[in-house]
This record gives structure tokens, sequence and C-alpha cells, in this order.
């Protein structure tokens, strides 16, 4: 299924567009209202049950949009997220946001534009799709609640398979990583707290110091990798606040560190938080004070389905492009999410990009838009074949 001329054109002034008019998470009602416009055009119609839904049972889904393609039974999804970032940009494009502050520095105007690409091209083969592909336009991801919200919403029941993308600076053009098993990071936030005693810092005898505790608790917390993770595992703990005080010359009574826990197995994860809040407990025990940890969960990791990343392996040779096998990245997404409801695979794009996610400068090749939606046309086609092949060997 090439990609036309005119639909390269196509959707590349639509990538251009969303770029231009960046929104935040849960704030994408101009990008919604613009993703239902150019579905219509093509003629997809919205899926109405899950928007019911959302509008009287969920008004967190206010934002993003569910489509589907095709009849039948069998029912895949095809993934896409639409939010941008509160980053100023610096590119210097002529299509370079116009709103202070805003920037799709993740590219997730590329995935909009990509996943409206593969629904053009299966609109046209809709007769000979062998069931339903499910569009899902996810609001919400920088903030790791869209995934989420859209399965409270009911728009992923019935799935059997889920595919899900995201662009890689690091590879080229032509390529797509993909990879089964871990390929990101689970990503836990915590905060801690630690309440001492005040005193004048011209006598701390008389007081206990918060930041004194807090110093050696940023310490022993390095030995949790170190110690309790196995060198064929991986894992990441990095403080990255640590506020207290507000006067030179007084100890206070409280010292606050905050910061992420990466982890790509879930055993692992289990273990390392529960030995993180030992540690902390156990310092702050130590030192006299009281040591507590408020967690703020984020998504799981990234753990790609066996079967379905041979599907997505197919799909990618049929797209014309190379498939390497990525490293795995300690970032996080909330696709993750998904993939505890149902088997999916999340795969990398290679968009020869000149800068890393989030960065001000952050751009990606427009070329790479053509095999993306022609990548993920074929996935779902692919995957629906897959789905009616095992349904006719349970029911032979």
């Amino acid at each position: 299924m090439p990609l036309t001329e005119g639909l390269q054109k196509q959707l590349i002034d639509i990538r251009r567009h969303i770029h231009r008019y960046p929104e935040l998470s849960g704030e994408e009602v101009q990008t919604t209202a613009d993703i239902r416009e150019w579905l219509e055009a093509a003629d997809i119609r919205e899926w109405l049950e899950a928007a019911d839904i959302r509008i009287l049972n969920f008004p967190n889904l206010a934002t993003g949009v569910i489509a589907e393609i095709g009849a039948g039974e069998s029912l895949v999804a095809l993934r896409a997220d639409i939010d941008a970032l509160p980053v100023q940009e610096e590119t210097g494009l002529p299509f370079a946001s116009e709103i202070a502050g805003k920037m799709h520095a993740c590219g997730h105007d590329f995935h909009t534009a990509s996943l409206l690409g593969a629904a053009y091209l299966l609109k046209e083969q809709e007769h000979h799709l062998q069931g339903r592909v499910r569009l899902i336009f996810q609001p919400a991801e920088e903030k790791a609640k869209g995934a989420q919200q859209v399965i409270a919403s009911g728009a992923l029941e019935g799935v059997q398979a889920i595919f899900g993308l995201h662009n890689k600076p690091d590879l080229p053009v032509g390529t797509v990583g993909i990879r089964e098993g871990a390929l990101m990071a689970a990503a836990d936030g915590f905060i801690v707290e630690v309440t001492g005693v005040g005193t004048h810092a011209a006598v701390p005898e008389a007081g206990i110091d918060p930041i004194v505790v807090s110093a050696h608790i940023v310490t022993a917390l390095q030995s949790i990798v170190s110690r309790n993770v196995g060198s064929q595992q991986g894992a990441v703990i990095s403080v990255t606040q640590l506020n207290s005080g507000h006067v030179w010359n007084v100890i206070p009574d409280l010292a606050v560190l905050q910061g992420t826990i990466r982890t790509f197995d879930e055993q692992v994860r289990e273990h390392v938080l529960s030995r993180f809040e030992q540690v902390v407990e156990g310092v702050g025990t130590a030192f006299g004070t009281s040591a507590t940890v408020k967690w703020l969960a984020g998504p799981p990791p990234v753990l790609n389905d066996g079967q379905w990343t041979g599907v997505a392996k197919l799909a990618a040779e049929q797209s014309q492009l190379q498939v390497v096998e990525p490293a795995v990245s300690p970032a996080s997404e909330d696709f993750s999410f998904y993939q505890k409801e149902v088997p999916g695979v999340f795969i990398f794009v290679g968009t020869s990009g000149p800068q890393e996610w989030h960065h001000p400068s952050f751009d990606v090749d427009e070329r790479a838009l053509s095999g993306t939606a022609t990548f993920l046309a074929n996935t779902a086609r692919n995957a629906l074949a897959q789905v009616e092949q095992q349904s006719s060997l349970s029911t032979s």
C-alpha cells in the first residue's frame, strides 16, 4: 500500500499544522477537533459508543479521538499520542510553534500524522481487512495519564492486540527498532521527607540536622542498585532535588528529597522500591529522625509480546524498512498500561533527528512519514490476519 505523492504531501501538511499549534496534556481540544475533521474527510466513522462513555461517564477523557475501520469480530488497535510539551521552541523552522512556551518536542505531531496516514491507507483497503482496526489518538501521554483514561473509557474492550510507536532521533530514516521483551523502563517518582529538630547553626548538638541525615540517605541509596540488582538486570536511582532550610545560620527541621527510579522488570521494580523504603527508614531511625517515602507511581515497563513482535517485523519488511534491535531506553511510556490489558508491541521508528526528545531544537526528518504510515497499516493488516488464523485453528 504505497503512499501517493499527494498523500505524502498531505501528511507533511498535517504534521506541520499540528506542530504549529501544540497543546499540552489534557488541553488538546483543537488538536482533537482537527483529527476528527481529517478522519471525517476520509469517511472513517468515529466509535460513537466510546464518545458517549467519555462524555457522560469519563469527563477526564475530554480530548483524544477513537476511530474504527473495517468490520467483523477480530479487532486490533493502533495508537498515537497527540500532546505537546511545555518547552520553548528553538528550531527556527518556518512552521515553528506559534504558542509561547509550548512545543512538540517529542514528536507526537509526527506520530499523529503517521496514524492518520495509516488510516487513509486502511480505508482504501477496508473491504479486504479481516476484521476491524481501532485507531487510538491518545491524549496526555506526557503526564502518563492518557492511556489509563482511554482504558477507563472502555475503548480497549475487545481489542486482541495493540501496536504503538515512537520516533527515535538516533536511528536513521528507513529503519525501525523492534525488540521482544523489555524496551522502555518503568518510571516511579519519590518524595522523601526527613523530619529533624531545628536549632541554631552554632549549636547543632541541640537539634537533629535533617540535611546531614538526607546526605547519608542519598549515599546509602546508591548501594541499592550495586548490591541488590543483578548485573544482567537494570535499574537507575536518581535523587534530583534536595530542598531544606531558608536561613544561613539556622538548622531547619525538615528536608525533602525528590527523584526517580527506573527499572525494566516488574520483580526488580518491586524489590528496588521495597529496599528503597527500608534504606530511607533505616537511615532515618539511625539518626533519630522520621524519614518517610511518598511514591509517585509511573508507568510499568514496556514489555513487547513475542508473537506480535514477529508480526511487526514482517510488516517492516513489507514496508521496505530495515529492522534493527534497539537498545533498551530508560525513558518511560504509558503505552505500557495497554500492555497490562492486552498483548502489544511498541516500536521505535528512525527519524534522523538533530536532537534527543524534549530538546528545544528537536525535529524529525519528514521523509520518515511515508514509511511509518505504510508500516502501521501493514502491521494492522498482518495482525488481523494472525487473529483470524488463530480463531480458525481454535474452532477447527
